[in-house]
């Protein structure tokens, strides 16, 4: 008698091969099941930044002073002029006179009183003499007489004097040229502004080191409490001669113009003046620096568009740039769009920042806006 052949498959014995043929399906919808449970979790994708490159750039050093207006001309008028051909006793300023002018009339018609007042005691101090001699009348009355034509010619005299006090200033409301020359422009205008500024003695020899090198002269911006810089450039008009001994700053004036009469006497402003230019100095957008907690610091991308959380020390401000002192070499790549989105070690997407591309705020809520729907005509009333 023949044995019948056997054989192990899939760990079942005893299974002849011709029977395999119903197991194979099984197998497989048991594997197909298996591999159904397991759920694909989906790979995070690289969040999208942009980048700019650090470049270096030369920017001009600003400093700046907090200081307080008062005008240039209180109560009197100097005049400071050069450049037009002027004649002596040639009217070069003139103030509204007419005030001045109803007070020499004034002073004038006083004068008038006191020495008709004089020539009445004169009069009777002439009569009374002769008199006094003839014992006609008495002693008393002559010392009066003589007291009153005193009294009145000393009135005269003081009516004189205000007189000539009023001509004088009348006179002072016409400024005239002292010679035949040249004259110019005037250095200060009524109307015009000097803005007091306290420099340390360092500020006070950098600033004139750095005007002995310049030619022309300084210009200065003048900022406003509200942040606005004032149209009219100004210029350093002179220093105190001395420094002040309890603060170590010496008081400096600068003039601005004030044609519209803006600026008031005791309001309170900035002087910005440049100082100097720094060279080749690595410059960033405002928008790639974050600072937290007194510390500034930037997103470098690095090889493999990895990112580095990088400290740094920054400088002086120029528009929308920011000046970095420390922390950062010229060609590398900062992010300045989408600071919020990385941190240490992460792999971003990046693309080329582009400023002044981002939409006003609000400017989706404004496009959506539907157009209002016009009224319904109201029935007519029958």
């Amino acid at each position: 008698m023949k044995r019948k052949k056997r054989y192990l498959v899939a760990g079942v014995t005893g299974v002849s091969l011709s029977g395999i043929s119903w197991l194979l399906p099984l197998l497989l919808l048991i594997i197909a099941f298996l591999g159904c449970g397991k759920e694909q979790k989906p790979q995070p994708q690289a969040p999208i930044v942009e980048v700019v490159e650090v470049i270096k750039k030369d920017v001009p050093v600003y400093g700046e002073w907090v200081g307080t207006l008062d005008g240039t001309v209180n109560a009197t008028i100097r005049a400071q002029i050069q450049g037009y051909f002027v004649k002596k006793d040639q009217v070069l300023f003139e103030i509204d006179p007419r005030s001045y002018q109803a007070a020499v009339e004034e002073a004038k018609a006083q004068r008038a009183q006191a020495e008709a007042r004089w020539q009445t005691a004169k009069a009777n101090l002439a009569r009374i003499k002769p008199l006094a001699e003839q014992n006609a009348v008495s002693k008393k009355d002559l010392d009066d007489a003589i007291g009153s034509e005193e009294s009145t010619r000393a009135s005269v005299w003081s009516a004189k004097a205000a007189l000539d006090k009023a001509q004088l200033n009348l006179d002072w409301t016409k400024i005239t040229s002292l010679i035949d020359g040249i004259a110019g422009i005037a250095k200060a205008q009524i109307g015009n502004l000097e803005c007091y500024v306290s420099l340390s003695e360092q500020e006070y020899m950098q600033a004139m080191e750095r005007r002995s090198k310049q030619v022309g002269k300084v210009t200065l911006d003048l900022i406003l409490s509200d942040g606005t810089t004032y149209p009219y450039k100004g210029e350093v008009a002179f220093a105190d001669r001395q420094v002040d001994v309890r603060t170590g700053t010496i008081r400096v004036a600068s003039i601005f113009p004030n044609p519209q009469n803006l600026l008031r006497p005791g309001m309170f402003s900035r002087i910005r003046a440049e100082m100097g230019i720094k060279k080749a100095a690595p410059v960033i957008p405002q928008r790639a620096v974050t600072e937290i907690q007194g510390r500034y610091l930037v997103a470098v991308v690095g090889p493999e568009n990895k990112v580095s959380i990088k400290s740094v020390k920054v400088g002086d401000r120029f528009g929308q740039l920011w000046v970095i002192d420390e922390g950062l070499n010229a060609g590398e790549k900062v992010v300045a769009e989408g600071t919020q989105k990385v941190r240490e070690g992460m792999v971003v997407s990046p693309k080329p920042f582009v400023a002044g591309t981002q939409a006003e705020p609000g400017a989706a809520q404004k496009s959506e806006a539907k157009p209002e729907s016009k009224p319904q005509p109201k029935p007519e009333k029958r």
